[in-house]
């Protein structure tokens, strides 16, 4: 009897000192419910995945500065005219098929204010006496990436020069990147 006492008491001890049970349902260390950190996971995921994919927008559009203009042009070996240049990017980087023409590009694309602008969004100005006849990517602090016109070349410009700031038609984002986000928290 005694030893059983013994066992027992033993056993209630480490009992007592044993690891508490995990609520299979929460994170130990931060309560955090297992689902919500999932998703909060899986949304900071995709928004990486997202501004990576922004980047890499931007860093393969740099690489193709000195690419000539050409009016209908759509690759590096021919040339690319703005629309093409936009287009070709967006496919190359993000897998993502914009439509043929600036001003189908806009339309396709969600409007954002100016002060929004974030790297990998479009810029459309009035080049040609009708709104939304040139595009570009904004590639930061003012600027933008885009073949200009015949005889010139895939450069970066500052939208604050009094030629592209009297020629602003609007900014718009790309939906893509915008869908793979709430497709994420679906």
């Amino acid at each position: 009897m005694r030893l059983f006492l013994l066992t027992a008491s033993l056993l209630l001890a480490l009992h007592a000192h044993a690891a508490p049970q995990l609520d299979p349902t929460t994170d130990p260390q931060t309560g955090t419910p297992v689902a919500e950190k999932t998703l909060l996971g899986q949304f900071h995921q995709v928004r990486q995945t997202v501004a990576d994919r922004t980047s890499d927008l931007v860093v393969t559009a740099i690489g193709f500065l000195g690419v000539p203009y050409r009016r209908g042009g759509n690759t590096a070996e021919t040339g690319f005219d703005c629309s093409g240049f936009v287009r070709a990017m967006y496919t190359q980087t993000v897998g993502h098929l914009l439509p043929r023409r600036a001003e189908e590009q806009a339309a396709a694309t969600q409007k954002i204010d100016r002060s929004e602008l974030k790297p990998g969004d479009l810029v459309f100005f009035n080049t040609m006496r009708r709104a939304f006849s040139h595009v570009g990517i904004y590639v930061g602090e003012g600027k933008f990436i885009h073949s200009p016109k015949p005889g010139a070349q895939v450069r970066v410009e500052d939208m604050s020069g009094s030629y592209w700031q009297r020629r602003f038609s609007g900014a718009r984002r790309v939906a893509a990147a915008q869908d793979e986000v709430k497709a994420s928290g679906d």
